[in-house]
């Protein structure tokens, strides 16, 4: 691979060296002001960001007056033209921005400079002066470096960062010029450690905090975000930019929506996006609390948009049947089943040695490969594969049985119980596990789904009556949904015994399950495996099994972040995934050079037969560099890794500190006692991010901070955080991996050669081997893992795509609702849509009577033509006269009723005005209530026109929430049931597609409906004054915070973090709501025909010419038993 990079470079170039070759020239821009910046006053420097401001402004004035312009135009404009002013609008929106960018990349060089030169005045004075403003007044209040004598302001160069005091010492180096210039590009930074990507954030951050509409700098923790903005923030507000973090303030509060206010705002990836979707679920304008997605910086890259891309934010509530499962039943039957196969396989393995040792390879090497079919992580076969020439004869033996399809695959399986596939992360029920399993119950078929093509066709073909049919083809949809969830709660019970390992994936804390990051060794607080996992765990360890939750809202993190109009990035580890970041998100990566040299020696891997081997290589390592006076920095993957190091060292006499996921409340500790002489510390894999571990002149001179990893990771970033700690700003220092044939990566991915190598070399126990030829091998292994888990994120991505076309539509019409300005023309496009449904729906069958049945059910109107021009017109002649009767309806309707409502409103305001500001109006339809928020004072002066508007906006709000919930039920089961389409050679993504189109567009069809519908219908009950009430605060809904982190194809993890959040139900049902899947009586209006068939299946047929007339015997049973979706 190197070679062929080699040839490419000849013929293409080199991409670092081409990237750093346009950007060089900002650092020369970037000097060519400093010799005029350095003679400006104090004052003469903080006004340049009012030069900077108004150059912004008049740059995109003329822009700025049109949307102004056309926003006055709409207030008074007719809805065809608000229509065409709203699209001009949008555009004049886009041309602003792009004629704001080419000013600030007009002004880089200048801006640079500006905080160039603040950074380096607070380094050179411990105070400054300057002429006080009312904002340096303001800050001065809460501020302790900041003190107001007369009319001069003084501003301090100490202050306290998050709890630490802290004096400025930090001045740009050229380099970070060029990381400043990438970032505001819209591009990825890609920095060594230490080399200050903090400080350098602030030149583009002050930069496009210049517009005025917010930079948002997200970073991977709330410790990091709340110390960078108490530790940069100085820096800008010098210059009257307001800073905060919105990880201070409480969720949906006053505080955090003037924190997103502010001209650069601080904050975790979570809480940004989790804000996003409170946003989406808010019922009134102030409760928003973000603005529009304007630039945002991203801190740590590739952990925020690689790593937690796994995970979609999730906000759930409650849901029916949420305790309703069979992991405490089928508990015991996995519990037995793992033991006896675990014992089986033992005797087996011990079967395999003596024949292999005897010289009976062949059966050996079958028995050998049961062994690793049925239990993959036995310690005893990881032992043993380790052996010279076993390995080897085992992928001979898999090669062999994989041919052909898996052929051959039965006769090693026949005696198995279940089946593993541990780099699939997958386990299947074999035929002997079927039976056994099936057994204690005394039903073969217990574990058994059933054909159902098959199933029906044989009873469509019985001569039996067609009730008969019904009720037999509803058993078996009954049968097959209980069996698909039992086989499934089996398969994760199975999973969590075999798979999933106490203090290697997740600890027992406070009687809780807490998975353990892999990337990180830190405990992931509240977070839960989804799709059942979780609860198979907590069943196995004897926890108490959470209940399950319902989705309300959900967006995953890459399409969070491709909402904004610039998005950009730094870290010190993103090169490994340039690919990936520019499919996703078209961030290219730039590598920014090293300020000084890098002194870092990075050695050859050392690979070992066996664990045991190579801890004690590691542990005679350690005691040599403790000789030597210099700081070890021990890299484990795990937390029982961690533990094992400690033990041995302890047996060892070596002080030192353990940090990993049970202690990791002690990590800046720790942390800063790292780079002292003689210090170990063991780190799973946590001294990674956002650390840096400081070292003396004494420690420098015996070698610097010496890093050794016990095992490669499955991912080359990690390993690289881990060298990283080494080598900053020129520090000397060593990095050495260790590696042993039996770690995870080499027994799932790693080269043949390698083990064929040291079985040709005759290597004895404790003997090592390292080359580059080595390293390179284990890299490639890497590799293997890193594309298979980009194609797991791209999965995930390609099924929120699918959500996120859908949640564009859904949101901009709730914003529409919520601001009201647009609704009207969304409501006259609902109108059109509904009419030429209907005229196309019933032109077809030249159905004039059912037109006008469904004209009058949905819109109280006749038709404006006769059934003879009904049956000549063209579709598109009714359906633009159908609407201009409609529509004239709908004003004429909206007019008698703020008319109707108007003396209500004028006795309750002269009468009560001095007590009430905004009252609840209660509009019904004759069979739901929905109580309207209103401002009185308004109400009364537009005489009940401004009622009348929130009527619209509050119906059509609470519609589009109460559809949108239950489309989300729909697609979290749809998405579900689809992976069962793989059983039938069919890809469950496309089936996803497909299906969910339909459901949004039932979704759509039902949105417009039920609110034209209460619109044209809905009115006051009663002229009753007393019926009006003062509005109050509504009691929030509790819901829950989630996270979902997919470990395969079909697992994730999700968070459980219990907040407080406004979930309002306004729709009142008089009537219980049929379920998709509920078998119903339905008949024909017409002919008086009755039919048996499924409610969703009965939608269309409903619309047309049937009516229900029998689901109340369906009423007890849970959905689960009301058949699969088809």
């Amino acid at each position: 691979m190197s070679i062929l990079n080699s040839v490419l470079k000849i013929f293409v170039g080199d991409k670092k060296k081409s990237d750093l070759k346009l950007l060089q020239p900002i650092i020369a821009k970037v000097n060519s002001f400093e010799n005029e910046i350095s003679k400006l006053t104090n004052d003469e420097l903080r006004s340049k960001t009012i030069y900077f401001k108004q150059k912004i402004s008049d740059g995109t004035l003329e822009i700025t007056s049109k949307i102004n312009d056309l926003n006055e135009e709409a207030h008074n404009a007719n809805v065809d033209r608000k229509e065409e002013i709203y699209a001009e609008i949008d555009e004049l929106e886009d041309l602003r921005y792009e004629a704001s960018e080419k000013i600030l990349e007009d002004l880089m060089p200048e801006a640079f400079a500006v905080v160039k030169e603040t950074a380096k005045r607070f380094v050179e004075n411990e105070t400054i002066t300057v002429t006080a403003t009312p904002f340096d007044r303001e800050l001065s209040a809460t501020r302790d470096n900041i003190n107001l004598e007369n009319d001069k302001a003084i501003w301090a160069n100490s202050w306290n960062a998050q709890g630490k005091e802290v004096t400025w010492d930090m001045v740009h180096y050229d380099v970070q010029l060029i990381g400043g210039s990438v970032l505001h590009q819209g591009k990825i930074a890609e920095m060594m450690t230490g080399e200050g990507k903090t400080l350098v954030s602030t030149l583009p951050v002050y930069l496009n905090a210049l517009t005025g509409k917010g930079v948002h700098v997200v970073t991977v923790n709330d410790y990091l975000a709340k110390r960078d903005a108490a530790w940069m923030g100085p820096i800008f507000e010098f210059h009257g930019l307001s800073v905060d973090c919105i990880d201070h303030h409480q969720p949906n509060s006053d505080e955090r929506r003037k924190a997103y206010n502010s001209d650069i705002t601080y904050g975790t990836n979570n809480e940004f996006g989790f804000d996003y979707l409170r946003d989406n679920m808010a019922h009134s304008p102030n409760d928003l609390v973000q603005r529009p997605h304007n630039y945002a910086i991203v801190d740590e890259v590739d952990s925020v948009l690689v790593d937690d891309a796994r995970t979609p934010l999730i906000i759930s509530g409650a849901t029916a049947n949420a305790d309703r499962h069979e992991f405490n039943e089928l508990k015991p039957s996995v519990d037995r089943i793992v033991s006896i196969q675990r014992n089986y396989l033992t005797g087996v393995l011990a079967e395999a040695k003596k024949l292999i040792g005897d010289g009976n390879t062949k059966e050996g090497a079958i028995l050998l490969y049961r062994v690793f079919r049925g239990l993959p992580k036995s310690k005893a076969l990881i032992k043993y594969l380790s052996q010279e020439g076993i390995k080897q004869l085992l992928q001979k033996t898999e090669n062999f049985y994989m041919q052909d399809n898996n052929r051959e695959m039965p006769a090693i399986d026949k005696d198995l119980y279940f089946v593993i596939d541990e780099k699939h992360n997958s386990i299947e029920l074999t035929d002997k596990g079927i039976s056994f399993l099936s057994g204690d119950d005394g039903d073969e078929s217990f574990f058994i789904l059933p054909d159902l093509s098959t199933a029906i066709g044989s009873i469509d073909k019985e001569d039996t009556t067609e009730e008969e049919k019904i009720a037999k083809k509803e058993t078996l949809y009954r049968d097959f949904s209980i069996k698909s969830e039992r086989i499934h709660t089996m398969n994760q019970l199975l999973k969590a015994y075999t798979l999933f390992e106490k203090d290697i994936e997740y600890v027992i804390m406070e009687d809780k399950i807490k998975i353990v990051d892999e990337q990180t060794g830190r405990i992931m607080e509240g977070r839960r495996y989804s799709d059942g996992l979780h609860q198979a765990i907590e069943a196995k360890e004897n926890v108490k099994i959470e209940a399950a939750t319902q989705t309300y809202a959900t967006v995953t993190l890459q399409n969070y972040f491709r909402m904004y109009r610039k998005l950009s990035g730094m870290t010190g580890t993103a090169i490994t995934e340039a690919g990936e970041f520019w499919d996703i998100y078209k961030l290219d990566v730039i590598e920014i050079p090293t300020n000084v040299p890098l002194e870092r020696k990075d050695r050859e891997d050392l690979v070992f037969k066996t664990k045991r081997e190579k801890y004690n290589a590691v542990i005679d390592e350690i005691v040599n560099l403790v000789n030597q006076g210099r700081p070890v920095l021990v890299g484990t993957t795990s937390v029982e890794i961690s533990e094992l190091l400690g033990r041995m060292l302890s047996i060892r006499k070596i002080n030192h500190n353990v940090l990993n996921a049970k202690l990791h409340k002690k990590e800046a500790d720790i942390v800063a006692q790292a780079g002292n002489p003689g210090v170990v510390t063991i780190a799973t894999n946590m001294a990674g991010r956002g650390t840096d571990i400081k070292l003396s002149e004494a420690v420098k001179k015996a070698g610097g901070l010496a890093i050794i990893g016990t095992e490669r990771h499955d991912s080359r970033r990690v390993d690289r955080q881990l060298r990283g700690r080494a080598g900053r700003q020129g520090d000397p220092g060593t990095s050495q991996f260790y590696v042993s044939l039996e770690d995870n990566l080499m027994r799932l991915f790693g080269s043949e050669r390698i083990a064929k190598m040291m079985d040709r070399m005759g290597l004895e126990d404790g003997e090592v081997i390292q080359h580059s030829m080595i390293t390179k091998s284990i890299e490639r292994a890497q590799r293997k893992v890193e594309e298979n888990n980009f194609g797991v994120r791209k999965r995930l991505l390609e099924y929120d795509d699918v959500m996120n076309s859908q949640r564009e539509v859904v949101y901009k019409r709730r914003r529409h609702a919520l601001y009201g300005d647009r609704l009207q023309v969304d409501i006259v496009n609902m109108v059109y849509d509904t009419c030429s449904t209907l005229i196309q729906e019933n032109k077809i069958t030249s159905d004039f009577q059912n037109f006008e049945f469904e004209l009058i059910r949905f819109s109280s109107t006749s038709a404006p033509f006769s059934e003879e021009e009904f049956k000549t017109l063209t579709s598109q002649e009714l359906t633009d006269t159908l609407f201009d009767k409609v529509y004239k309806h709908y004003k004429e309707k909206l007019d008698r009723s703020a008319q109707a409502a108007y003396p209500v409103i004028k006795d309750v305001y002269e009468k009560q005005g001095d007590r009430f500001e905004r009252i609840v109006v209660p509009f019904t339809d004759g069979t739901k209530e929905l109580k309207v928020v209103t401002n009185l004072k308004e109400a009364y002066e537009t005489q009940g026109k401004g009622l009348v508007t929130d009527f619209e906006k509050n119906i059509t709000l609470a519609i589009i929430d109460d559809t949108w919930k239950d489309h989300l039920r729909q697609m979290d089961e749809l998405k579900q049931s689809v992976q069962n389409a793989t059983y039938e050679q069919k890809d469950p993504l496309l089936i996803y597609k497909f299906e969910s189109f339909e459901l949004f567009n039932t979704m759509l069809d039902k949105v417009n409906k039920e609110v034209l519908s209460f619109l044209f219908k809905g009115s006051l009950p009663s002229q009753d004054a007393n019926q009006v009430l003062q509005a109050r605060e509504q009691k929030r809904e509790k819901v829950q915070l989630s996270k979902e982190e997919y470990k395969g194809p079909n697992e994730a993890t999700q968070t459980n973090q219990t907040q407080p959040q406004q979930v309002v139900e306004t729709i009142i049902r008089t009537e219980r709501k049929i379920g998709r899947n509920e078998q119903v009586t339905i008949k024909n209006v017409m002919t008086g025909e009755n039919k048996s068939v499924k409610y969703k299946q009965a939608i269309p047929l409903i619309q047309i010419e049937f009516v229900v007339i029998d689901w109340e015997q369906y009423r007890s049973l849970p959905w689960t038993e009301k058949g699969p979706l088809r």
